[in-house]
């Protein structure tokens, strides 16, 4: 088989004789393969056609409708690639393992946000029901809702104690028992499930990585746990699974500074969850595009998308439900909408969300308590409120102990080097030394 530069060259060659673009493979692909024509995007084309990606298990598809003359069996070579095995099961189970050893992870860059996502295999589960191994697992709800159960009591000790807590026990659990679960023998229905649930349990791994360190091994690591979850979701036919780790790689992008990767990914999140009978996951969504694009200092996208994530706050309702997206609650909102607000200039409204936010959402979650707390602190100071920043980063302080999470970790260290302007005020100065304790 050719190289992955070897077959770019011969797909840009044969769509050149035929004067088509990206858009144009990625319809013809489609139909080919059976599909919508919009089933496959023009940026996977694209990358096709660079040399950035080879197209995995639609090789078939791009030989036939280019008259390629392959024979497309066996592995195209995709050195560098952080998610492109053609099974995405075995691929995260030796992701999950290689975590487990500490073996070094690709450092996350700007390219990141597109060459992480390689394409859904969307016929694996299919596959995995018709050809189950001699001795394989029989599979059930049983295991479904053991997955479920695991993700829910290590995503509420993530939560309350950040993500440097445990995270060798999620795992652990991936590669000990869910692995054995995936090569299984199980019915369609039940497979679509497990993906879906191992999806969330791999998401929550790469959160878990994000939150431990600001270094490049923990960022790499976050970013192929989020890129394996995505492929999980989209092969479990699950936008909303889908969509919410897109905006993974999306809050990842904004926080490393990968502006415009992080727009993109944010508006590829949007569009996965446009259709969704879900209006928190709906506002999860369009404040993530909203957040990117403050980011981006494009106020008026920035604006549009805060003001629809704030409509469908509004139509969530009391209940939280069970979906992936339910613990974005009126309170969550509340805080990302006061840091968006910050962004854009808008102090006083964003000391009032940020306020509202302490007052409905965060008080069984010390974590999430301590980092709003930050952000107001930081908000009051910048309003001028020396005595109202001081008073709320001491609640900080205070709320932070014993957490370990880079954003905590973070924020302390803003803090201490906002307070060096105020060194010899004897409220400043001792505040000023805690948060050095909690920045070390």
């Amino acid at each position: 088989m050719p190289t992955k530069e070897e077959l770019a060259e011969l797909i840009r060659h044969a769509c050149e004789k035929r004067g088509w673009g990206p858009t144009k493979l990625a319809r013809e692909v489609s139909i080919a393969a059976g599909r919508p024509p919009d089933t496959l995007e023009r940026q996977y084309a694209r990358r096709w056609l660079k040399g950035e990606r080879a197209p995995t298990h639609w090789l078939p598809y791009v030989v036939k409708v280019l008259d390629l003359g392959l024979e497309p069996t066996g592995e195209i070579e995709n050195a560098g690639s952080t998610a492109g095995a053609t099974d995405t099961v075995a691929s995260v189970i030796q992701l999950g393992r290689r975590d487990v050893h500490r073996r070094n992870f690709l450092a996350a860059t700007s390219g990141y946000a597109l060459s992480a996502l390689a394409l859904p295999d969307l016929d694996s589960i299919t596959r995995r029901t018709k050809a189950a191994p001699a001795g394989a697992i029989r599979v059930g709800a049983g295991e479904v809702t053991a997955v479920k159960q695991m993700v829910k009591a290590l995503g509420d000790a993530a939560a309350e104690l950040g993500g440097g807590h445990a995270r060798h026990l999620a795992v652990r659990y991936l590669t000990d028992d869910v692995a054995p679960w995936l090569d299984g023998k199980y019915t369609e229905a039940t497979g679509r499930e497990l993906f879906a649930a191992t999806s969330q349990l791999v998401h929550l791994a790469g959160w878990m990585a994000q939150d431990e360190g600001n270094d490049p091994e923990h960022q790499g690591r976050a970013q192929q746990y989020y890129a394996h979850a995505y492929r999980l979701a989209a092969e479990a036919r699950d936008p909303e699974l889908s969509a919410t780790a897109l905006r993974g790689l999306a809050v990842q992008a904004t926080d490393l500074g990968f502006r415009a990767e992080a727009v993109q990914l944010a508006e590829a999140c949007v569009r996965y969850g446009k259709d969704l009978d879900n209006p928190r996951a709906v506002a999860y969504y369009q404040a993530t595009l909203a957040n990117a694009a403050a980011q981006d200092n494009d106020r008026k996208l920035a604006t549009r998308h805060l003001t629809l994530s704030e409509t469908a706050i509004g139509h969530s309702g009391a209940a939280a439900g069970e979906s992936w997206a339910a613990h974005y609650s009126p309170g969550r909102w509340a805080h990302e909408s006061g840091m968006i607000l910050a962004r854009l200039g808008d102090l006083d409204a964003a000391e009032e969300h940020l306020r509202l936010a302490l007052d409905i959402h965060g008080l069984d979650r010390r974590r999430t308590r301590a980092i709003v707390l930050a952000d107001l602190g930081g908000v009051r100071l910048r309003q001028g409120d020396l005595d109202g920043a001081l008073a709320t980063w001491n609640d900080f302080v205070d709320c932070a102990d014993g957490i370990r999470s880079i954003k905590v970790h973070t924020a302390a260290g803003d803090m201490r080097t906002r307070l060096n302007r105020f060194r010899g005020m004897p409220g400043a100065e001792q505040l000023r030394q805690k948060a050095a304790t909690l920045a070390s």
